[in-house]
């Protein structure tokens, strides 16, 4: 079963309100989710979208992620995530940012098969235009909170 996913996450101020959007296409089927926080980073929104993304499969796939987040796919493709978790979390003596989401991707993607596309942002891609419009109006439902 191959189920193509596209994300975005958004943020009002970097902290500050941020939305989030995934959308999951399997065939002719389509399913959107979003939400957000009142108080977050746009890197923290672009891993929710992924995370919740699988999490919402009901069985193991293959995925083909589209994101426009270079922070993620790269994080997965170039293998900075495994380095990270072998490493306890801690980057050139700090601690990894967003530990607890990269942890949470850890687990739902050893459910499933996952191929990351990283899409230019703004760029006319239908599926990133439409998550991104969903991202940024989360985002002001959580501005106005």
């Amino acid at each position: 079963m191959i189920v193509e996913m596209f994300t975005d996450g958004a943020c009002s101020g970097n902290p500050g309100p941020g939305g989030w959007c995934c959308i999951l296409r399997y065939g002719q089927y389509e399913k959107m989710l979003s939400g957000g926080a009142a108080q977050t980073t746009n890197n923290r929104m672009e891993l929710t979208a992924v995370i919740e993304g699988l999490r919402a499969l009901n069985r193991p796939c293959e995925v083909l992620i589209t994101t426009d987040s270079k922070y993620v796919a790269d994080s997965v493709t170039k293998h900075w995530l495994d380095n990270w978790a072998k490493k306890n979390w801690v980057k050139s003596g700090k601690p990894v940012p967003n530990t607890d989401l990269w942890q949470q991707l850890l687990a739902v993607m050893a459910q499933h098969k996952l191929t990351f596309h990283w899409v230019r942002g703004h760029n006319g891609h239908p599926e990133n235009e439409r998550c991104d419009k969903e991202a940024v109006r989360q985002s002001e439902i959580y501005k106005n909170a």
